[in-house]
């Protein structure tokens, strides 16, 4: 990257040499780095909006610049306590297209996808910032999982990929955003190289927490695919893969901690708790959904629980009927509407027909049959007898009209 001195800049942009040094000081001038006592400008950087003028409120108005340069505001440091969710976006109203944004992954967070769906479509129509837009898009793809509705999807990829980006940091950042879109139904195929090796240094900084969730969610996915055969890798077969997966996953989380970002460690704790619960350790699975519940449940965020239902299975309802059985009733509502329509999405995607009449009992027994377990592994895994595996196993080939060996096909 090319740099200018100061000096340059002022002559450039029209201002005082005192005023540009100024402006990098208060971290109004994107990629400014100081040199011991001097700073340094990208040469491509943008001159800061003048808010006192009237041009500059005209131009501040139509295009805004995000609080943070990522396409998930909710999982930045903007939100670093529970409970304060709709505090933050109040917070936000001096910046009408953030706090929209903002309020909309609240709102998703909670299994509001009627208003996610009509804020997404109100920032797309608006003509919003590259990021916005980014947002606006795959809120309209997670609208599209809730719907089960393949035309929303493909629009939602579409908006993506248009979204005005003006540099190298944007198009990366676009590259990933339309494989966060596509982690969402487990495919793992159009992630960049160099997200796969968890190296985040192409994207904006403000953007690691969000690369981070996705970054597990790759990892999980990945680890799922090998476990079913779905996918080969050298050396690797059954839940060799997912064994490993908490080793990048517990730093990952630590950091969330450290770093306040809420909805990050939310959802990287309900990821590690699926891992470990795939890999039949309970005890580490009930431990992070134990703290995601404790940073979930003061802003109500449902939504996000509903998601992780499917792939925790029973444990979500054991964990949470302990602490408000109301409260359950509300996110087993909502995961109704969700596995529907993930399911039909899914299965549309991927050509084929995902079973949503399966219990939650033959629907664990058939993916750990997915795995490749025995008959007494799974029983022994599950703590139920030998017979009531057997008999699931029956159920299922029943309703799929498949043979074990085929079941990942189905889930």
């Amino acid at each position: 990257m090319e740099y200018l001195k100061i000096c340059e800049v002022a002559k450039k942009w029209g201002l005082s040499e005192r005023g540009v040094q100024a402006l990098c000081a208060q971290g109004k001038i994107e990629g400014a780095t100081r040199f011991g006592r001097s700073w340094m400008i990208p040469k491509e950087a943008s001159k800061p909006i003048d808010r006192r003028t009237r041009a500059g409120k005209i131009r501040e108005n139509a295009d805004m610049p995000l609080p943070r340069k990522t396409p998930f505001l909710y999982m930045t440091d903007l939100y670093h306590t529970p409970g304060t969710a709709d505090r933050v976006g109040e917070s936000l109203s001096y910046n009408h297209e953030a706090q929209v944004l903002f309020e909309a992954e609240v709102a998703y967070s909670r299994g509001e996808i009627d208003k996610v769906y009509e804020s997404a479509n109100y920032l797309l129509g608006k003509h919003s910032g590259f990021y916005a837009v980014l947002s606006a898009g795959m809120l309209l793809a997670m609208c599209a999982v809730w719907k089960g509705d393949i035309n929303m999807w493909r629009r939602a990829k579409i908006h993506i990929s248009e979204a005005p980006a003006k540099n190298d940091y944007d198009r990366d950042t676009m590259q990933l955003a339309i494989s966060a879109v596509d982690i969402m139904l487990y495919n793992v195929e159009s992630f960049p190289k160099w997200f796969q090796t968890g190296c985040f240094e192409p994207i904006h900084k403000d953007a690691y927490p969000a690369a981070k969730v996705y970054y597990a969610k790759f990892l999980y996915a990945v680890a799922y695919s090998v476990a079913t055969g779905a996918l080969k890798l050298p050396g690797a077969e059954g839940l060799y893969v997912m064994t490993s997966v908490p080793y990048t996953l517990e730093p990952m989380i630590c950091w969330a901690n450290e770093k306040g970002t809420v909805m990050s460690e939310i959802y990287l704790r309900l990821t590690c708790a699926a891992v470990y619960h795939n890999c039949g350790n309970d005890a580490q699975a009930i431990r992070h959904i134990d703290r995601a519940l404790a940073l979930a449940l003061p802003d109500k965020f449902y939504g996000v629980l509903a998601e992780y239902c499917r792939a925790l299975d029973s444990l979500m309802e054991k964990r949470l009927s302990l602490i408000d059985e109301e409260v359950w009733k509300r996110v087993k509502a909502l995961y109704k509407v969700y596995n529907e329509g993930w399911s039909k999405l899914s299965g549309t995607v991927r050509g084929k027909t995902i079973l949503t009449t399966l219990s939650e009992k033959e629907r664990e027994v058939a993916k750990l049959a997915a795995f490749g377990m025995s008959n007494q592994e799974i029983a022994d895994n599950l703590h139920i007898s030998l017979s009531v595996v057997k008999q699931s196993i029956r159920i299922v080939s029943e309703k799929s009209g498949l043979s074990r060996g085929d079941f990942a096909a189905i889930l």
